[in-house]
């Protein structure tokens, strides 16, 4: 069975993307696996699946190159915006996102950020503002669930940190059920930010949206910038801004080529 796909990238955090509203498509872990495969396969960070929705314009899900299905990603979600075009509501695992997108680029709004411990989800109760673990020298990390968990902590030099040895450490500690984002970032100035993340089932990428947006709100929370923020990753800038309620998330979309792959 061949099936058409897009593959298209935020920043160089990069997906395949199928189209599934007028036929069905399932896929299994190893097919996903395989599919991600940057030697034998397409290669991407994510996998992308356009379902029909009852309650929003479409439906996306997301698959890790590792083949689990998470609920969040803020580049795939520009990414759909700018197929479905315009204004448009996308129904994620992680909540509905209102999205708006223009010429290669796209806005995205997020329900509100979660603290609590259980939301997040932590193993047990404790300061999601000042999390209690170190890990090396990585410590006073924030908690936060953007739709999907994420731990920020800032550091004097965000280049400087071991991520590749750190973020699989600290993804899989106990202390995360559902294991966890990890993103490292500092503060250049009131309004930007350079952030790197290990994205759990994927690694460190060239961006992460969800990861821009958990260090926007990390940083604001805690008065370290103001209210509008660019983040800088290794792929680029994305720009977040969060007033204590939805955050939103704009940056470029860009589509790279289209194929179609034997399931």
């Amino acid at each position: 069975m061949r099936r058409p796909f897009i593959k298209m990238h935020g920043l160089g955090n990069d997906f395949v993307v199928f189209d599934a509203r007028a036929e069905p498509l399932v896929l299994a872990a190893a097919q996903v696996i395989a599919l991600a495969d940057r030697h034998t396969g397409i290669g991407c960070d994510q996998l992308i699946v356009i379902e029909p929705s009852d309650v929003a314009t479409a439906r996306m899900r997301i698959w890790n190159a590792d083949g689990g299905e998470v609920e969040a990603c803020g580049n795939a979600a520009r990414c759909v915006a700018t197929l479905l075009g315009g204004q448009a509501m996308i129904a994620t695992a992680g909540g509905i996102l209102d999205a708006t997108a223009t010429a290669g680029r796209a806005s995205v709004t997020y329900p509100p950020p979660r603290f609590a411990w259980d939301a997040i989800p932590l193993a047990y109760a404790m300061d999601t503002r000042d999390v209690p673990v170190a890990w090396g020298p990585l410590e006073h990390g924030q908690a936060i669930s953007i739709g999907n968990p994420h731990i920020v902590f800032f550091v004097a030099d965000a280049n400087s940190v071991d991520l590749a040895t750190l973020g699989p450490l600290i993804e899989h500690d106990a202390l995360f059920p559902k294991r966890v984002n990890v993103g490292v970032a500092h503060i250049v100035d009131r309004g930007r930010a350079v952030l790197r993340v290990w994205e759990r089932g994927v690694g460190v990428t060239q961006a992460c949206g969800t990861g821009a947006v958990a260090c926007a709100v990390a940083a604001i929370r805690s008065g370290r910038v103001d209210l509008r923020v660019t983040v800088t990753l290794p792929g680029g800038d994305l720009d977040v801004e969060w007033h204590g309620a939805a955050a939103t998330l704009t940056g470029p979309a860009v589509s790279s080529f289209t194929g179609t792959v034997d399931l």
